[in-house]
């Protein structure tokens, strides 16, 4: 029986224990020299047994004779809107299919989080298995699927509808085969993970007097052999310059909060090559401005938001503070050349902060992902990026993103889409890692 759907002979790669360790490589996204991803004999014999038991050969056939049923939750999640801030019609029905799946213990917290309990034998460790709810779409986006062939094309079908429709088949083929383990295990659909919402679900979850989380695996976008070990930091700011306005003729010589804020990116982004042109990838953007009310009126507010990102704190606190001197520069230069009136004034409100942060490629947890990966034939590729996992690794709780599968293409785009391509490895490599971090019980 095949257990494993594969477009290849073989499903099962047979390792060579007598190798002390292998090794792959990836150019992670910061650019510059490639992580490696050891794999130790303990972690691959460890996914072996796993694979070699009855019970979890059936769970990962399940995984594939659920397919239908998961391409049908795929296009229902996609097709209710989840913008920032507004996941909760897609919170509540995540929440319905975990209850369905066999989950009786499922909630939703404070900030709209989805939370299922699957006890353990002992519950002393508990492990959070995650997607986001969230996409970046405006609410009155139009996410009604359309599928061509193996693809469906929607807003958010792949970021992150997918990855949710992953947790809920590694639920479902645990449920199946009556999978016992060790540990609690978390089902969890997260808010605010895109945009503004700035890891405000996960942060929630890992608060000081929140559930109990000792390992967290996150499931969001990438190719099928990705594990994001790392995350990519951002500050982000939303400044606004003040005055007073008017007649573009009749009170002209008032200072402008338009040319204030002119000012202000023209003397950032002139300034930001000394810190992003060397050393650990940085990047800026400013990605909307607003302000001001017609041609002919001088605005009486302007302002904009920024986001500044690199894989080292360091590197974001420099540019964070190049552009909070570029902006008090700004002020300064256009009140100096008004002609009239008032002074402006400007307000800078951090507005997003996810912090830099670096795991450890030999850890427990990186080992059973790269170990799950290849034997399934497939070597792991570390990365660091932007996702839920920034948080958990920033306060050392163990923490990785792995793929949703499938592919995926123009995220972030009206045009996006997901292509059915092997999906189902995503899962199974899911379930093995999830099953060999809470511990099975056989």
């Amino acid at each position: 029986m095949t257990l494993i759907r594969r477009n290849s002979q073989s499903i099962l790669a047979t390792l060579c224990l007598a190798t002390l360790w292998s090794v792959a490589y990836s150019q992670s996204e910061q650019g510059g020299e490639p992580d490696p991803v050891f794999v130790s004999p303990e972690a691959q014999q460890r996914i072996s047994g796993l694979v070699a038991d009855s019970r979890i050969q059936d769970s990962l056939a399940q995984i594939v004779a659920i397919e239908s049923q998961l391409h049908s939750d795929h296009i229902e999640l996609t097709e209710i809107p989840a913008p920032p801030f507004g996941e909760d019609k897609r919170a509540q029905r995540f929440a319905e299919m975990l209850r369905e799946a066999g989950l009786s213990d499922v909630a939703v917290d404070d900030v709209g989080n989805v939370i299922g309990r699957r006890p353990g034998r002992t519950g002393s460790h508990v492990v959070a298995y995650t997607a986001h709810l969230d996409t970046v779409f405006p609410a009155d986006t139009d996410v009604t699927v359309r599928i061509e062939g193996d693809t469906m094309y929607a807003p958010g079908v792949g970021d992150n509808s997918r990855g949710l429709v992953v947790v809920l088949g590694v639920l479902r083929a645990m449920q199946h085969a009556e999978i016992e383990t060790d540990a609690d295990i978390l089902f969890v659909g997260t808010v605010g993970e895109e945009g503004l919402g700035d890891l405000r679900g996960v942060k929630h979850l890992l608060r000081e007097d929140g559930p109990q989380i000792d390992t967290m695996i996150v499931v969001d976008g990438g190719e099928i052999g990705r594990i994001v070990y790392g995350g990519v930091g951002s500050h982000r700011y939303r400044v606004t310059f003040t005055g007073p306005g008017g007649h573009s003729w009749g009170a002209f010589g008032r200072a402008s909060p338009h040319h204030a804020l002119g000012r202000a990116i023209a003397k950032f982004v002139q300034g930001a090559p000394t810190v992003t042109s060397s050393g650990e990838k940085t990047s800026f953007n400013v990605g909307r401005i607003g302000g001001g009310t017609s041609i002919n009126s001088i605005a009486f507010e302007s302002w904009m938001e920024i986001d500044m990102r690199s894989g080292d704190q360091a590197k974001i606190d420099q540019i964070d503070a190049l552009l909070l001197r570029a902006v008090q520069e700004a002020l300064v230069e256009e009140n100096a050349a008004r002609l009239e009136g008032p002074e402006l004034t400007v307000d800078v409100k951090r507005v997003g902060t996810r912090p830099a942060a670096r795991g450890d490629p030999e850890a427990l947890l990186v080992q059973n992902a790269a170990a799950a990966m290849r034997e399934l034939g497939i070597e792991a590729e570390l990365q660091i990026s932007s996702t839920d996992a920034n948080y958990p690794i920033s306060i050392d709780v163990p923490a990785i993103t792995m793929s949703r599968g499938g592919n995926s293409e123009n995220g972030h785009s009206p045009a996006e889409s997901w292509q059915d391509k092997d999906s189902h490895l995503a899962l199974q490599i899911g379930l093995l890692t999830l099953l060999a971090e809470a511990g099975y019980v056989r």
